[in-house]
This record gives C-alpha cells, structure tokens and sequence, in this order.
C-alpha cells in the first residue's frame, strides 16, 4: 500500500509552491491535480501520470466520490499518490472528505500547507490583512454555501469572500444587510497570482461595478481594514504584474 500526499500548489503560477510541496511532487507516481493548478507543474514530475480531476464552478466538474475512490485505488497500486490542490488544500479544497476516504481505507497521507488566494491577493495589491491597531482578525469565507445562497456577515476586521465573482452585485447588497457601512473599502482581485491578475478598488455600495472586469476569472473579495490601501500607496510602489483599475 502507497501512501498519499496532499500538495497546496499555491494560487498561480507554478513557482508559488513550497520547497517542500516541490520535493515532494517530484517523487510522485501519480498526480491527481485540480483545475487551477499551473501546467507548468509538470516539468516537476515529468515521469508521473497526470490525473485531472478538477472542480469549477457551475462546469462539468469531477465528482468527489469519484475523485476518493481514485485515491484509494492508485495508492493500492504505486508507492505515492500527490493530490495537487490549488491553493491551500485546508482552506475550501475539500481535504477533510478526502482524509476521510484514506483513514477508512487505512492508507497514510501527509499534508503540505501552500499560499491560499486571500494571501496571494493580499501580496499582489500590497494590501496586509492585517492592520496595527485596527484590523485585528480577519475571516475566510465562501461566498455560496452548499446549497446555493449567497451569504454575508461581519465577523472580523477583515472579511475575505472566495468564489464571489458571479454575484458581486448581490454581495454588495448582503454586506450592507449584515452591517458593513456603504463606504466600507473593498478590494477585489481576480486570477490572484496569474501574470494577467487584476485588482480592482470599490467600496462596498460600489461592488457590483466589478463584475463585468472580473468576469468569468476567480475572484476573491476583501471588505474592511485589509482592503484600504497603504496611506503612503502610490503608482511606483504597486507591482508590475497587477493591474489597477479604479471604481
């Protein structure tokens, strides 16, 4: 029996992985990856099969029953198993149902934490989540819950939605619902990590204007103390590979 390790791949681009998730990837006999996992990935484990079994929003997406019983079956026959995870594997990768799935079948798995999308959004606008004297706690928090409702609350200093871009106009509305004031900082950043991120500034009755720019591209939203810019921000200071577009 072959053991199975859970690699966070980072949020884009291939060079986003740990050292560790990078070692490890290289022993892989086969790699089950994600949709949002760089291609370029590969060169790291050329002799491994590649399995897709990604997951997108509102597209045909590999079942997750289907994606345990995978696991189970090439950890039986080949000595590693890398499950390649956009992101951060804890953080809205549906780990525990996997974990679940090798504990009953008895097959031993290690986790290698990676940088989840809130963070790389965070880096790619300059924007700390976290702020000396006023952004204390932040909250991740998926926009959809399972059954398909749009959610919003004020928990944290810092709220950050993933998987929010088809409904921005919508969230707009939930967030003044849930307390937030309409002129509340929001930062949104879609394809976090990507060479073709952007970054888009709002405040949250002006959300919805982000839409059309964000369209169609993984999108994460950051309300409150994390989203405001740097007081000292300016042209020279932001990143080359993120675009700014005003509200």
């Amino acid at each position: 029996m072959g053991r199975v390790v859970f690699i966070g791949a980072g949020p884009g681009a291939a060079d986003l992985i740990t050292v560790r998730g990078a070692r490890l990837l290289a022993q892989a006999d086969v790699v089950l990856f994600d949709a949002l996992t760089d291609p370029a990935l590969r060169e790291l484990a050329p002799k491994a099969k590649w399995v897709n079994v990604g997951k997108r929003g509102f597209c045909d997406s590999t079942g997750q029953a289907t994606i345990n019983a995978l696991l189970v079956k090439y950890a039986s026959e080949v000595t590693t198993v890398v499950r390649l995870k956009g992101g951060d594997a804890s953080v809205f990768g549906r780990l525990e149902e996997e974990l679940e799935a090798l504990a009953t079948a008895g097959i031993a798995c290690e986790v290698v934490p990676g940088v989840t999308a809130a963070i790389a959004a965070a880096a790619a606008t300059q924007r700390p989540l976290t702020r000396r004297g006023g952004g204390r706690s932040v909250s991740l928090t998926t926009a959809m819950t399972r059954e398909g409702q749009l959610h919003a609350a004020r928990t944290a200093d810092t709220e950050v939605f993933y998987m929010a871009g088809k409904q921005l106009a919508a969230l707009s509305r939930r967030l003044i619902a849930a307390g937030w004031a309409s002129d509340t900082a929001v930062s949104v950043v879609s394809r976090a990590g990507w060479p073709d991120q952007l970054h888009s500034d709002h405040s949250v009755a002006t959300l919805g204007r982000a839409s059309m720019l964000h369209a169609g591209r993984p999108t994460v939203v950051t309300v409150g103390a994390g989203a405001a810019p740097l007081t000292c921000a300016n042209s020279e200071t932001r990143p080359a590979a993120a675009v700014r577009v005003p509200s």
